[in-house]
């Protein structure tokens, strides 16, 4: 739920202090809130994100600079192809759209392209919202480019910028999302292609806010939780495109989301003067970073700017969840490496507790096989 406009002003004002009042905010884009629904219970990305603090400059003045992001060669390339794909008026992205998502509607021999200008991210997502009425109304083929979507997160909202919406002459609309990674004999990375759909995810979950705020008007519109995604045909640069089912996703995201603490509340436990910018003194720049705890996982390496200096925290107090989260979630309430060993000695823990047993019996069949080992070397 949005927050009163007074609150509003006063959390934005707290934020720009938390940021730096002569650093500008760095916007909070779908890939980053992907990473943030995947690890809710880490206030410290949350708090940073939703003040706009650049994690790169941060890490690397904390003295852990991070290599997380795209190479400029792979930014051109992608620009690149992402031009070819949507040239003509974007007939190719609607001809893939139309055959691989939309085969039973009229094939797209025109397409209206409205301009989405306007100033100021809030500007540019009432526009989009206004396209995205007039495009459902009058029934046609209508592509959105590099539309801007308001999402609510945690009490701030945050403006995002797919690739493209099509809006179908049904009035439905799909995300697409174009990336430069190649799509071999009809299949890509694996990998690659869930992190694409994780992040077409919070494009659905977007466009889904819009839809119920045009409803008040109208037959809310239906947003397709199937979205295409086009890559490079092979080793050419020739557009392929894919139909990716992304409603597991979308619930995860949209569960996780919900989940995450109120940027307000985290705001206002920070003790008062905290400010993360990057031309802060070094002991006062980690005295603010260690204010606000954090979840490190070994999973944060690829997604978070700020994933080596947690790490280095998190090693430094022998926390488990160093070794990752499935390890975390066996062994229970012991969440040091200390403790898991004292238990696994038999020195502390309940006997009772299953991973404590399990500790102890996992460390006697060690025990015993070094034992066996050794017998079998002196013979």
């Amino acid at each position: 739920m949005p927050l009163p406009r007074t609150r509003e002003t006063a959390l934005r004002r707290r934020l720009a202090n938390l940021r730096g009042p002569d650093v500008p905010a760095k916007a909070l884009d779908a890939r980053a809130l992907a990473a943030l629904a995947a690890n809710p219970g880490c206030n410290r990305r949350a708090i940073l994100d939703g003040a706009g603090v650049n994690k790169a400059a941060l890490a690397s003045a904390l003295g852990s600079p991070s290599a997380f992001g795209q190479s400029q060669f792979a930014l051109t390339r992608g620009n690149a192809f992402e031009a070819r794909v949507k040239g003509d008026g974007g007939a190719e992205l609607l001809r893939l759209v139309h055959e691989k998502l939309d085969p039973g509607a009229e094939p797209p021999s025109h397409a209206q392209v409205p301009e989405l200008s306007a100033i100021g991210p809030e500007g540019r997502a009432a526009r989009t919202s206004l396209a995205l009425r007039e495009a459902t109304a009058a029934g046609t083929w209508t592509l959105l480019d590099h539309p801007m979507l308001a999402l609510d997160v945690a009490g701030s909202p945050a403006f995002l910028e797919p690739d493209a919406v099509v809006v179908h002459p049904d009035g439905s609309w799909t995300v697409v999302e174009i990336k430069s990674f190649p799509m071999l004999d009809g299949s890509a990375d694996p990998a690659k292609v869930g992190a694409a759909a994780r992040q077409a995810a919070v494009y659905v979950i977007a466009l889904e806010q819009v839809a119920a705020r045009l409803a008040q008007e109208a037959p809310a519109p239906r947003v397709r939780h199937r979205v295409l995604l086009v890559c490079p045909k092979d080793f050419s640069n020739l557009p392929a495109g894919s139909a990716v089912d992304v409603r597991k996703q979308r619930a995860v995201t949209a569960r996780q989301l919900t989940r995450l603490t109120r940027i307000q509340d985290i705001a206002e436990s920070l003790p008062e003067g905290t400010c993360f910018a990057p031309d802060r003194p070094a002991a006062e720049l980690t005295a603010a970073v260690e204010s606000v705890p954090a979840t490190y996982a070994p999973e944060c390496l690829s997604t978070c700017e700020l994933a080596f200096h947690c790490r280095d925290r998190s090693r430094t107090a022998g926390a488990v969840t160093a070794l990752g989260r499935s390890v975390r979630a066996e062994l229970g309430g012991l969440t040091t490496v200390a403790d898991v060993l004292a238990a696994a000695r038999g020195e502390a823990g309940d006997p009772e507790d299953p991973a404590v047993a399990a500790l102890r019996r996992a460390a006697e069949l060690r025990a015993e096989a070094l034992g066996q080992g050794v017998t079998a070397g002196c013979r």
